[in-house]
């Protein structure tokens, strides 16, 4: 459980500001411009359905997955 809560909260916002920071930061006339530059709408797209993915489902996912097993845990193993 340790570790679930240490990759929602800290890997995966590591993750995302690093693939964001990468894939749109680009030097534009001799300036650099950062998070806000991509080469094609479609790479646009991908980076933000990663983000939503990384950001948003994945961990949501993830909380309803274990928030059922313990209360799947709870009716079946607890008397009252």
């Amino acid at each position: 459980m340790y570790g679930a809560i240490i990759f929602i909260w800290i890997a995966i916002p590591a993750h995302v500001t690093n693939l964001a920071a990468c894939v749109s930061t680009d030097i534009v006339n001799g300036t650099c411009i950062p998070w806000s530059v991509f080469s094609n709408d479609e790479a646009a797209t991908a980076v933000k359905t990663i983000i939503f993915l990384t950001t948003y489902l994945i961990p949501l996912t993830l909380m309803v997955f274990f928030y059922s097993r313990i209360v799947y845990v709870l009716r079946h193993k607890v008397s009252l």
